[in-house]
């Protein structure tokens, strides 16, 4: 299901307070710099086995929202992640921790937003979980919700 993205500042005037806002100033690194779909979710720390897992399947327009734990002292997502991502299909990624390989994201053609970046690999150890509610910027991002993101914020559309 890929999913038109529209932008989040004509979400905000539609919806109102029943948009879900994400508090959390995102930076934008890939070369898609807006992108929705339905969310897909990684909770990770330092450890981005299961996001490489995940994005070995096809993305069906899906965007993956990863869980970092605002860690930035190692990446989550690099430049072959990030060119996987789009080649299977995937809209985008919302990081809340670190990507690396900046450089090369801004020419892979997929969405790739997150806090900031870093030159240090992560663990690939399989620590976290695929799938399951995670939250920050006060919101809580959960599987099947409709995620757009742009360069002015990162946004859930009601459930209504």
């Amino acid at each position: 299901m890929h999913t038109t993205p529209v932008p989040t500042a004509d979400l905000a005037d539609r919806f109102g307070d029943r948009l879900r806002v994400c508090e959390v100033q995102f930076t934008s690194y890939g070369a898609a710099r807006s992108f929705a779909g339905p969310v897909r979710t990684v909770s990770c720390r330092d450890d981005n086995a299961l996001l490489h897992e995940l994005l070995r399947t096809q993305g069906d327009g899906c965007v993956v929202v990863v869980d970092g734990g605002a860690a930035l002292l190692t990446t989550l997502v690099g430049d072959l992640m990030a060119a996987r991502a789009r080649d299977n299909g995937w809209a985008g990624l919302v990081v809340h921790g670190a990507v690396r390989d900046t450089a090369l994201l801004s020419g892979v053609q997929v969405g790739v937003q997150a806090l900031g970046t870093t030159p240090r690999k992560s663990a690939k150890e399989g620590a976290g979980q695929v799938d399951v509610p995670v939250s920050f910027g006060g919101v809580t991002f959960a599987p099947g919700d409709i995620l757009h993101a742009d360069g002015d914020g990162v946004v859930l559309l009601p459930g209504d």
